[in-house]
């Protein structure tokens, strides 16, 4: 059974995100603190968190990021609840390390899809056997180990970027649409939100420095990796 911890202060909300989650077969706990949060994802390790923006005690993104230094803690899959929508605000959500972002006011069943979604993204990285290193440019990925060097310096990715960069590296000189990779790379079977495919792109690119040259943008399709 899969755990996911809930880090939300609005204890009624808590409760039910607990009890629908659980009712898909998830065990579910709450925490109502963001430092207490903190502490309990460092001793649980649950397999997912719900992570509110506006927490007592420490803000969310502060929680996010501690999360993401942590050895322990860092490839945990983290979707953030807030009651921002803002473009500014979910940028600031991905910047600190979240995988997803769900705007209040939510319906249970999205929750539930958009879970169920992350949850299926990172299983299959502990499947990896392919030991073979993927190279292309000055980027080396190595696939069993989920590292990347970039200019022979290791880069920190997150396992969504990480995820982002083999999909189109294994699809070089193809074209990959934001809904493709949406599907792909986030699990999504609808356009979602497309935005959330150039901010990761943004980050990648970011990440990599130089080299991230032969990510190449079509404008107002998708992208892809050419040498």
């Amino acid at each position: 059974m899969k755990r996911v911890l809930i880090i939300e202060d609005e204890k009624d909300l808590a409760g039910l995100l607990a009890f629908n989650l659980e009712k898909e077969g998830y065990a579910a706990t709450c925490v109502h603190d963001g430092k207490l949060g903190l502490e309990r994802a460092g001793s649980d390790l649950p397999d997912l968190i719900l992570l509110d923006l506006m927490l007592p005690g420490m803000l969310g993104t502060d929680v996010c990021k501690f999360l993401r230094k942590d050895q322990r803690t860092a490839h945990i899959p983290i979707i953030m609840i807030t009651a921002k929508g803002d473009e500014i605000d979910r940028v600031v959500g991905f910047e600190v390390g979240a995988d997803d972002y769900i705007v209040k006011p939510f319906s249970m069943r999205e929750v539930a899809l958009r879970v169920k979604a992350v949850m299926r993204r990172f299983e299959p990285e502990a499947k990896i056997a392919d030991s073979e290193l993927l190279a292309i440019g000055d980027i080396v990925i190595d696939k069993q180990r989920h590292t990347v060097i970039s200019a022979g310096t290791e880069v920190e990715l997150t396992s969504t970027e990480f995820k982002l960069l083999l999909h189109l590296a294994e699809k070089k000189e193809c074209v990959q649409s934001r809904e493709q990779l949406l599907q792909r790379v986030w699990g999504y079977n609808n356009s979602g939100d497309t935005r959330t495919v150039d901010t990761h792109v943004t980050r990648l690119r970011g990440k990599l420095g130089a080299p991230s040259d032969i990510i190449k943008t079509v404008r107002g399709f998708g992208y892809k990796i050419e040498e």
